[in-house]
């Protein structure tokens, strides 16, 4: 979504570093720059003079004009001042009152609701709580269905909703039934309308009134630009809302959302949407994104979403194969399918430093998530005796698994040399101790 910003934001600052000293006309060319890449980002007006004039006025300042790196100075005002527009610190949920808590999830047709409320059953869930799904759209065709087939899917109770049943009744039964189950946290998805009217209104303030919820959080296409911010602000003006989730981040729209929502409405965006899996929200955090479009990676954000993908015990069970020059193509497979738990190839790429700016410079290096498919389609063709042993892989072998992964010998025949020098390069690093990725450094 950002990659245009990023390249643009990556020009003006390469061009300020190149300037020994910076002058008042530097600064004020370089701020013209940023304006426009901010503009042309679908970033709000408003926001964008109010930046503009903050990074003007420290840029002004004695820090920059008078330091040894004018123009790393400048950078690092514009990505403070950039954290500072987009909220500062990530919101957090402030499940309060009596349980179980009800987090009320409103928003207009088509923003992402109902998965938006699947997606946070998950993610609380791992948390440690233990989340009821209420289906609380009756007006839109097969809304309830949607739900409870996601519910059914991730394995989270979800609540047996009538479709000509009060909402508000409905919110009521569902809290009786999940303290009565001994569930702690009620996610209620609610009905939404192409634009906001008064019918609407007056129904999801008799379920405030009625459920008196922990958060209300409002869910908004990042892919609707200026008009996610406007409705936003309409929201919050009738319902004082708690908070914004942002979906579909991982489009291709300008981005312009995630940087003015929080400056216009006073709210926080306290979840992104980053892919169309259960497990792809996640809570955000403004300073990891800041500092991805300017190129500097998200560590933090990898090292995460490692943790949460890497099973502990297979990793144990891995470090004795290696040590015991035991890894099979089994194991081979098994590491390709946790990586890819973990997100896209180009989402977690973006999230190491300084390679957007390498990927550029040697466009072969981009991953291909279509790459990892094949490899798992020609392992599945396998049987479990090859897997285990590669060695007994003959010609007519790999005729019948190319036949039967829709592949070619080709193909085969590559992967089992990468398999190959995968299973080298770990026999090395377990011959070498706990040092051993180190010795093998130039």
């Amino acid at each position: 979504m950002f990659d245009n910003l990023s390249d643009r934001l990556s020009q003006i600052f390469k061009k300020i570093k190149g300037h020994g000293k910076l002058s008042e006309k530097n600064i004020q060319d370089a701020l013209r720059d940023v304006r426009m890449a901010l503009l042309e980002a679908d970033v709000n007006f408003k926001v964008v003079k109010a930046f503009t004039q903050s990074v003007k006025q420290r840029a002004l300042g004695h820090e920059v004009m008078e330091s040894i790196t004018p123009g790393q100075q400048f950078v690092k005002i514009v990505h403070e001042e950039l954290i500072q527009t987009m909220g500062d610190t990530g919101g957090e949920l402030n499940l309060k009152g009596q349980k179980p808590y009800s987090i009320l999830l409103v928003g207009l047709h088509g923003s992402g609701k109902t998965t938006s409320s699947a997606k946070l059953a998950i993610w609380l869930q791992g948390k440690g709580r233990l989340p009821y799904l209420v289906p609380a759209d009756v007006y839109r065709p097969a809304a309830i269905d949607q739900l409870t087939q996601l519910a059914n899917k991730i394995n989270i109770p979800v609540h047996p909703s009538k479709g000509d049943q009060d909402p508000v009744d409905i919110c009521l039964q569902a809290r009786a039934e999940a303290a009565k189950q001994g569930r702690d946290t009620l996610i209620i998805d609610t009905a939404g309308r192409l634009h906001i009217d008064n019918d609407l209104m007056d129904e999801l303030n008799r379920i405030r009134t009625t459920i008196e919820p922990s958060e209300i959080l409002m869910v908004a296409d990042a892919m609707t630009g200026q008009d996610a911010i406007n409705i936003a602000t309409r929201f919050n003006e009738l319902l004082d809302i708690d908070g914004v989730i942002l979906t579909k981040l991982d489009g291709d729209a300008r981005g312009g959302a995630a940087f003015s929502i929080k400056a216009v409405t006073g709210k926080p965006i306290k979840f992104v949407g980053t892919g169309e899996k259960t497990d792809a929200l996640e809570p955000f955090h403004p300073d990891r994104l800041v500092s991805r479009i300017l190129g500097m990676g998200d560590i933090l954000s990898l090292v995460e979403k490692a943790e949460a993908a890497i099973d502990e015990k297979k990793a144990r069970e891995l470090e004795e194969k290696m040590r015991k020059n035991a890894f099979t193509l089994e194991d081979f497979q098994d590491q390709l399918q946790q990586i890819r738990k973990m997100g896209s190839l180009d989402q977690l790429m973006s999230m190491i430093p300084g390679f957007q700016k390498l990927s550029k410079k040697m466009p072969g290096m981009q991953p291909n998530e279509k790459e990892l498919v094949k490899i798992e389609a020609i392992i599945n063709s396998m049987t479990k005796q090859e897997r285990r042993e590669h060695t007994i892989i003959n010609g007519s072998r790999r005729k019948r698994i190319a036949k039967g992964s829709g592949t070619s010998v080709q193909d085969v025949n590559r992967l089992i040399k990468q398999y190959v020098q995968a299973k080298t390069m770990m026999k090395r690093i377990s011959k070498m101790g706990p040092r051993g990725l180190g010795n093998l450094l130039p």
